[in-house]
């Protein structure tokens, strides 16, 4: 990691993380993960720190999520294996991440994170768990894990399982955005500021407390277009398996879930199973460390997978937009290979919900 890729402050009471990879959209490498998670530990104890501030360069957005180039990289090296990616670079990079994410949710200080912008994936790991969670009218913020033949992670499945209704289950299946009204109402963000005024509140609260500087300029957000939709929303994704949505979708007759069901259905087959599988766990865990100690089996199963590398290929390598999934249909899906993301990993397990 070069120096700049994540610039660590402290001044005026205010410990401050600026991810510092604009071109990338800020995204997370594994030294940018440990050189916060170092900040933050050090910060908790620190009398002189009153509030932690996070922040992304550049004016597209807080974070795309993880490098993914090197996530395939990886990936193509040890497709085939199981719980020997958890040895892996990735394999690192994730126990690291997650652990973050985890620290993160259980700050003993205001955690205000400005979430303008792009937020995704790992973006969200690095923002949803925080204490103070900001976006503004340019917010996008999503988990577009299914797309690549993935799954969710970085505590994403807690986060969405506890959204209203079946939100979460849409956004997750379909990789579906969420402005800033959204991301309020879904559970994902506290406070809507007018990206204009981010300067000014980022000034202010270095002489007052988080509530009060995000009071002086949080406004009424949007109002959230997918919360309109959350009858048809509830109706169709409250089904037991991806195929049964699918059908509810198609039968629905609105426009909005014909397209969710076309939207859906591009995604990878596994993916999509092992995820609705994830979110359904995770709406009765009863911690985030539980969740993302669950999320690391997954994660770490994924990075053997042909989905993954294949969806990578086709999303950001060769950017054919066209991935071959393997099973290609839902139908052809077996519970085995279901199961097969969710195997304890012994004593590579993460361990956090342990350590609690």
């Amino acid at each position: 990691m070069t120096e700049s890729e994540v610039l660590i402050d402290k001044r005026d009471g205010l410990g401050l993380i600026t991810l510092n990879r604009p071109k990338a959209i800020n995204a997370l490498n594994h030294p940018m993960v440990l050189a916060i998670s170092a900040a933050l530990r050090v910060w908790a104890d620190d009398d002189e720190v009153r509030t932690v501030v996070v922040t992304g360069a550049g004016e597209r957005g807080l974070c795309a999520g993880g490098d993914i180039v090197a996530i395939h990289n990886d990936a193509v090296a040890l497709r085939g294996r199981s719980a020997a990616n958890a040895d892996s670079v990735t394999g690192d990079f994730w126990r690291d991440e997650y652990i973050l994410n985890a620290l993160i949710g259980r700050y003993p200080k205001p955690y205000v994170v400005v979430m303008d912008g792009i937020v995704m994936g790992g973006g969200v790991g690095l923002s949803g768990h925080g204490s103070h969670r900001i976006v503004t009218e340019r917010s996008k913020i999503g988990m577009p894990e299914v797309g690549i033949g993935f799954i969710p992670d970085v505590g994403g499945t807690y986060l969405l399982a506890r959204t209203p209704g079946e939100i979460g289950t849409h956004v997750a299946l379909t990789t579906a955005r969420m402005n800033a009204g959204d991301a309020i109402a879904a559970g994902f963000a506290d406070y809507y500021v007018a990206s204009e005024h981010i300067p000014a509140l980022l000034e202010t609260l270095r002489t007052e407390t988080a509530e009060i500087a995000i009071a002086k300029f949080a406004t009424d957000a949007p109002e959230s277009e997918i919360l309109a939709q959350q009858d048809w929303i509830d109706a169709c994704y409250r089904a037991d398996t991806v195929e049964e949505i699918v059908d509810r979708l198609r039968a629905h007759g609105s426009p909005e879930a014909a397209k969710a069901a076309t939207e859906l259905l591009a995604k990878s087959p596994v993916a999509l199973k092992v995820t609705l599988r994830s979110l359904r766990a995770a709406r009765v865990a009863q911690s985030l460390e539980e969740v993302l100690d669950e999320e690391y089996r997954v994660s770490i199963a994924a990075l053997g997978s042909h989905d993954l590398v294949e969806g990578i290929r086709a999303q950001v390598i060769d950017k054919d937009r066209n991935p071959q999934w393997s099973p290609a249909m839902l139908a052809d899906v077996t519970a085995e290979q279901v199961d097969a993301y969710f195997v304890e990993l012994g004593d590579k397990e993460l361990g956090l919900e342990a350590s609690e």
